[in-house]
């Protein structure tokens, strides 16, 4: 793997796990992480990578972008059972959000499957399972 995608690996991560709001920020992360780059080298990869801000001001990849407006406005219930998440949607949205999910690359998923209104997810084991359903929760409207 070459040093650019390792880089931006871990600028995934950093933008995941962290409300990421300037260029700085990410160099300093990446510098604490053993990557000495610059403002330069960070605004290329943002593009590259398609970084974009959220309505709060920070950086969001798309595709977690997109999986948070689907799931904001498709998704009713989140259950964990073991390694597998069980995610009901409204109906006909199962296909749409698995497809987000999938899209997304998240840590630990190791696939989907989607009927019309519900979603399997299989996780790595039971505790990346609850880690996963946890996040997926979050998105979902509170009624």
């Amino acid at each position: 793997m070459s040093r650019r995608s390792e880089r931006q690996r871990a600028i995934r991560q950093l933008v995941r796990t962290q409300q990421i709001h300037t260029q700085n920020e990410i160099v300093r992360n990446l510098g604490e992480l053993g990557f000495d780059c610059t403002q330069t080298t960070i605004s290329r990869d943002i593009a590259d990578m398609g970084l974009l801000k959220s309505d709060r001001d920070f950086y969001q990849l798309p595709e977690d972008k997109k999986l948070s407006q689907l799931v904001s406005n498709m998704v009713k219930t989140v259950e964990c059972a073991k390694n597998i998440i069980v995610v009901h949607t409204y109906p006909g949205s199962a296909p749409a959000v698995a497809g987000a999910i999938d899209a997304a690359a998240l840590d630990h998923v190791l696939g989907t499957i989607a009927g019309d209104d519900t979603i399997f997810i299989l996780a790595n084991d039971a505790t990346s399972a609850r880690q996963v359903g946890s996040l997926i929760d979050t998105l979902v409207p509170q009624h």
